[in-house]
């Protein structure tokens, strides 16, 4: 099937149409036929997007270039810079993380993301995967199409091996940009393309191809295996996204690893390796019921409340943390988008703050606590047992002081400091964001 053609019909649907476009060959090659096809098929809406990293001293060049590319075309493109932190996750996986979410950025409701990765990538992608001793869902390498939230990632020259990229833009006379780090053997795709990939298809002319074979092999095993575990999977899964773990107590080891990866995956999570998934079960779902066991995956961890396990953000710790909050009541914004608290007539009712009360929101306090409707007073750590709040909410549960005194744990409960009775009283909620990952 000629090319343009086969792009066309991998595209049917969409029309909506945002392309990462790098300025390399094969991203001027996607973006030159998505131009050809534009110009014949009404309807289409076409942008491109030019991630500047700013990890070459040509990156500014490299942005220039597209943009006097997309110019010509007269296409829309977005230049968007970011920041590469690779601390923690070393150069090439902390520029794909920037990458990737600042396609999200900007990414419009039914607009499709499309990349170019092809034939060749596609091989590299599994023998990276074989490096690391992956499983099926590792080999199954790039899926044509998968899905960045709400958004579809559609990778349309996978079928296609890079020297038709060449030839294609040899034959309309395209111009593109080289990356020199593409050069730098110290990095594991560069070494595979450069020395590993050559001596392969010299001996094995279709090696690429069938390893994407492989590759679509292991990715039907995969899709047969999230079909058959999806409704166990289902009921497992709790209303807030956690996963009842009590059930995979009885179950074979292949069986329960493959539900704890669909769970994570389906959090968003990067796949585990074997290793951690052992962790999880060894240090987190059979830990001790009075442990409060956690282990981190990328910017979440997974921590174990009672008899379930959640996926949680990683957030540092707010116990220090006060937050004053001055009259005359504005709505007051808490630190790491965990919502506001505001004077609202629909708010728990307390007493109003004295003159001299200075008012303040922490996130830890200690010590014995005596709440409205109590004769006693108890610990407050029995309390947030007694209410089923999990220790990582704690810290994330605002309280509000007079002074030094607590009045309220917003959301759970009331000191008898606090009460309104006999007195007029002053109402207080606290507003959530709903896209709070608890």
């Amino acid at each position: 099937m000629p090319l343009l053609d086969s792009i066309n019909a991998q595209l049917a649907g969409h029309q909506r149409l945002l392309v990462a476009y790098s300025g390399g060959l094969d991203s001027t090659v996607l973006l030159h036929l998505l131009v050809q096809l534009a110009n014949t098929s009404p309807g289409w809406q076409l942008r491109a997007i030019h991630i500047h990293h700013g990890l070459s001293p040509n990156a500014d060049r490299w942005s220039q270039h597209c943009q006097q590319q997309c110019d010509r075309w007269q296409l829309p493109l977005i230049i968007e810079q970011v920041t590469v932190d690779a601390r923690e996750k070393g150069v090439e996986a902390a520029a794909r993380a920037a990458r990737y979410a600042a396609f999200r950025r900007h990414l419009q409701p039914g607009e499709a993301l499309l990349s170019a990765q092809h034939l060749d990538d596609q091989c590299e992608t599994l023998l990276l995967a074989l490096k690391r001793g992956s499983g099926p869902a590792g080999l199954a390498a790039m899926p044509a199409q998968l899905w960045l939230g709400e958004n579809p990632l559609l990778r349309p020259l996978l079928a296609q091996s890079r020297q038709q990229l060449e030839q294609w833009a040899e034959q309309h006379q395209l111009s593109w940009i080289e990356d020199e780090s593409n050069q730098d053997t110290r990095y594991d795709r560069n070494f595979l393309r450069q020395q590993v990939l050559p001596l392969l298809n010299q001996r094995w002319p279709h090696f690429a191809a069938a390893t994407a074979r492989s590759a679509a092999l292991c990715g039907e095993q995969e899709q047969l295996l999230d079909e058959l575990l999806a409704e166990s999977l289902a009921t497992l899964i709790q209303p807030d996204g956690s996963l009842h773990i009590e059930p995979l107590q009885s179950l074979s080891e292949p069986r329960r690893c493959a539900l704890l990866r669909r769970w994570i995956a389906g959090q968003g999570g990067l796949m585990p390796s074997r290793d951690a998934l052992q962790r999880i079960w060894r240090e987190v779902i059979n830990s001790r019921e009075d442990a409060a066991p956690r282990i981190q995956l990328g910017d979440h961890e997974i921590r174990r409340y009672r008899q379930a396990i959640y996926w949680l953000p990683m957030r540092p710790s707010l116990r220090d943390t006060v937050v004053v909050w001055q009259r005359p009541w504005q709505p007051l914004q808490l630190p790491h988008q965990l919502g506001t608290v505001a004077v609202d007539p629909q708010g728990i009712a307390l007493r109003q703050p004295l003159a001299d009360e200075a008012v303040t929101i922490r996130f830890y306090a200690r010590g014995e606590v005596h709440i409205v409707g109590r004769a006693g007073g108890r610990a407050i750590k029995k309390l947030w047992q007694e209410f089923a709040i999990p220790v990582w909410q704690r810290e994330q549960t605002p309280l509000l002081f007079y002074g030094e005194q607590l009045i309220a744990a917003l959301g759970v409960f009331v000191t008898r400091a606090g009460s309104a009775e006999h007195q007029p009283d002053w109402r207080v909620s606290w507003q959530q964001y709903n896209n709070r990952e608890q």
